[in-house]
């Protein structure tokens, strides 16, 4: 399975952004409301600036408390973004998440971002893959 295709199996499209400059504390309400673990932190172009996740505010909350509300998003965000390409395989992307130990990988074509996927997204495609060759596999096995 390819990476568009797992795009196109989220049942919500786009990708939530917040802008520079932001307040921590907002991207925290953003998260929650949309029930997301991380947002991309971009401009109006669109390209990504960087990647904050829940567990990028959970870290600066347990080292320096609750002031690290107040900082803005692109100070406290993942600037060296690790992404993959609509055509990249759903294996190597797991891999790639699972080695990096990171849970959300920005999708790029030509220099845009074009989705975001969670690890979550992988495993649920790749589950639903599998169970299509042992539906298949036992089709032929059982004589159907």
């Amino acid at each position: 399975m390819l990476v568009h295709q797992i795009l196109k199996s989220k049942p919500v499209t786009g990708v939530i952004k917040i802008e520079p400059g932001t307040p921590v504390s907002a991207a925290v309400e953003l998260l929650s409301s949309k029930r997301i673990g991380a947002v991309i932190v971009a401009k109006d172009d669109g390209i990504p600036d960087g990647i904050l996740s829940e567990r990028d505010i959970v870290r600066d909350l347990g080292r320096r408390g609750s002031s690290c509300l107040s900082e803005t998003v692109d100070e406290m965000m993942t600037r060296d973004l690790v992404t993959c390409t609509p055509h990249d395989n759903a294996d190597a992307v797991l891999t790639l998440m699972t080695d990096g130990r990171f849970r959300h990988l920005p999708v790029i074509e030509d220099g845009k971002m074009v989705g975001l996927i969670s690890i979550g997204d992988v495993v649920k495609a790749r589950l639903s893959e599998l169970a299509m060759e042992r539906d298949a596999l036992e089709g032929m096995v059982m004589g159907h």
